[in-house]
C-alpha cells in the first residue's frame, strides 16, 4: 500500500498544482518558464561560490591538513573512547556533504553497516550540517557578506550535533 501511495504522490501533487493554477487562471507555461529562467540565473550566480568551496575542500584533503589534524586528535579522542576513524568524518562534515558521504561509505565498507562504528558515523552525519557550504553558496546567492556570527553559530551547532551523536551512540550501542 505504501509503495503504491509513494509512487502516486508526486504525480498527484503535480496535478493539484496544475489544477490550482488553472483554477486561478495563472499562465502555467509562462510562469514555469520564468521560474526555470530565474533558477538558471541563480545557478550561474552561485557557481563561483560553489567552485571556491569545492576547491577549498580539495585543498584541505590534498594538503595533508586533514591527516595532520586526525593524527593529532586521535590519541586524545581515543582516550575518551572515540574511534579514530570518526575524526575525519567529524572534521569534513562542516565543509562537504559529498566528502562526508565518501568517508561514511568507507567506514561502512570497512566495518559493516550494522557495526556500532557505522551507526555512530550515521548519527554524526545526520546530526550536523555542511556549515561552510551553506554559508558560501546560500549566503553568496543572496549577497550576504558579513556572516561572522553565522559561522560561529553554525560551528557551535555542528560541534553540539557531533558530541550528542557520540553520546547517543554510547548510550544505544555500548
Amino acid at each position: 500500500m505504501m509503495q503504491i501511495l509513494s509512487a502516486a504522490l508526486l504525480p498527484l501533487l503535480i496535478g493539484v498544482i496544475v489544477a490550482h493554477g488553472a483554477y486561478r487562471r495563472v499562465p502555467l507555461w509562462t510562469t514555469f518558464v520564468a521560474g526555470a529562467k530565474s533558477g538558471a540565473a541563480l545557478g550561474v550566480r552561485i557557481m563561483p561560490y560553489l567552485i571556491v568551496m569545492l576547491t577549498a575542500v580539495g585543498l584541505f584533503r590534498a594538503s595533508g591538513l586533514m591527516a595532520l589534524l586526525t593524527d593529532g586528535l586521535a590519541p586524545v579522542l581515543s582516550a575518551c573512547g572515540i574511534a579514530p576513524e570518526l575524526i575525519p568524518l567529524a572534521l569534513m562534515r562542516s565543509f562537504s556533504g559529498s566528502g562526508t558521504l565518501a568517508l561514511f561509505s568507507d567506514i561502512v565498507a570497512t566495518h559493516g553497516a550494522d557495526s556500532a562504528l557505522a551507526k555512530t558515523a550515521a548519527l554524526m552525519t545526520g546530526s550536523s550540517e555542511t556549515t561552510f557550504y551553506v554559508l558560501s553558496v546560500y549566503f553568496g546567492a543572496v549577497g550576504v557578506t558579513k556572516y561572522r556570527h553565522a559561522v560561529i553559530a553554525g560551528l557551535a551547532a555542528d560541534l553540539t550535533g557531533i558530541v550528542m551523536a557520540l553520546v547517543m551512540a554510547k548510550l544505544l550501542w555500548s
